[in-house]
């Protein structure tokens, strides 16, 4: 099946090589021989550089972006057996952080984020467990004649957990921020400590490497599409949190502000603790490092030629995040071949600049996706349907 995309999101065509459209059967029989020709995004641009874009387009199937970034904006779901006597649990805790009861059943919800004291969340509790290790399960009883217990208290480890999920609300985004802070002293943000005024910059996303922009718009992720999540296979459940699908774009269709966002599901016990690394942020809680790739096949020119774009051809928002609005101020966007050069300018300001991400997680989970691809060991699919059109950063107005 053919990607959904618009001529808006594409550069225009005259500006690109007549090159021969693929199929996704031809792909997949490509796969299956052994043939399949994949190649990283950073070895692709490379070679781009080297050679020209039809050339690099007609010794390149498929191509491997990743990256990986910090959430707190996930939930572990956990599908427990029943107890004897059964309990209808209420108030349950998992190592300490206060998880959701699912109704009658054994079913929780354990938020990845916040956690007591900001130090210790979901995400130490999930690092425990992938460590091989076990926590602890408390929770009362709301007691009923046919589920007459009132407290349970027990441990858990992979082993005991029937089935377990981990959700990532916000797992892939188009693009990211840089942020910067104008006030005085050290403040402590959902990217790091940032120095005032304009003492530091961080960015969030990897730039010409990450999946939203060798991929603009997600074009080719959908409900079911497969990607490579903390080792795991897992898969798009559709549209995640703060989904802005029509952002301001450049000629080439990249986004110039965080833009699309894919939700992302993964079985737990499918998860690599070299991957997904439990962290902590002063002043907001506990997060995830997670490391994903997403396989992009080239059907045609104008995917090629976004996957091919260089970081010099990209732009991130410059964000003053110590202001304590819904709308921050911006400072217009910066390439991130600046970024990643190690400083830009800002508001007349020279600022030394370092990523809030992982690009060496980043660039070994793409490798393992690249060789899984080659070896037919990661399904090669087209999404079904696109990501909703319809944005999901609506305002709360109070």
């Amino acid at each position: 099946m053919a990607p959904r995309s618009t001529s808006a999101d594409r550069p225009p065509r005259s500006e690109l090589p007549d090159l021969p459209r693929r199929g996704e059967e031809e792909l997949r029989d490509r796969q299956r021989r052994g043939m399949l020709r994949v190649r990283v995004a950073a070895d692709f641009r490379r070679l781009v550089a080297e050679v020209g874009l039809a050339e690099a387009y007609g010794a390149t199937d498929v191509v491997v972006a990743a990256e990986a970034t910090f959430t707190d904006q996930a939930s572990l779901v956990l599908n427990l057996g029943p107890t004897d006597p059964p309990i209808r649990p209420r108030e349950p805790q998992i190592d300490g952080v206060a998880a959701l009861a699912g109704g009658s059943g054994s079913d929780l919800v354990l938020p990845i984020g916040g956690g007591d004291g900001f130090r210790h969340g979901g995400a130490q509790a999930l690092a425990t467990l992938l460590a091989g290790g076990s926590v602890e399960l408390s929770a009362a009883g709301d007691p009923t004649p046919l589920q007459p217990r009132r407290e349970l208290h027990t441990r858990l480890d992979l082993e005991r957990i029937g089935n377990g999920r981990l959700l990532l609300h916000r797992g892939i985004v188009e693009n990211g921020v840089v942020a910067v802070s104008s006030a005085e002293g050290v403040i402590h943000s959902a990217w790091g400590p940032l120095l005032g005024p304009f003492g530091n910059a961080l960015f969030s996303a990897s730039g010409a490497d990450s999946i939203g922009l060798a991929m603009p718009g997600l074009t080719l992720l959908g409900p079911g599409s497969p990607v490579l999540v903390g080792g795991g296979i897992g898969w798009v459940v559709g549209t995640g949190s703060a989904h802005q699908p029509h952002p301001r774009r450049l000629a080439s269709g990249h986004a110039r502000s965080p833009g699309a966002v894919a939700a992302l599901s993964v079985d737990l016990h499918a998860l690599e603790g070299r991957w997904v690394r439990a962290c902590q942020f002063e002043g907001h809680g506990s997060a995830l490092l997670v490391a994903i790739a997403a396989p992009i096949p080239l059907l045609d020119g104008p995917t090629a030629a976004q996957a091919a774009t260089p970081d010099a051809e990209l732009e991130a928002p410059v964000l003053d995040v110590s202001i304590p609005r819904r709308i921050k101020p911006s400072f217009g966007g910066v390439s991130y071949a600046a970024l990643k050069a190690g400083a830009i300018a800002v508001d007349g300001n020279r600022i030394p600049a370092a990523p809030c991400h992982s690009p060496r997680l980043a660039r070994e989970l793409a490798e393992e996706l690249a060789e899984r691809l080659r070896a037919d060991r990661f399904p090669l699919r087209l999404p079904l349907l696109p990501l909703a059109a319809r944005p999901a950063l609506i305002p709360l107005e109070a």
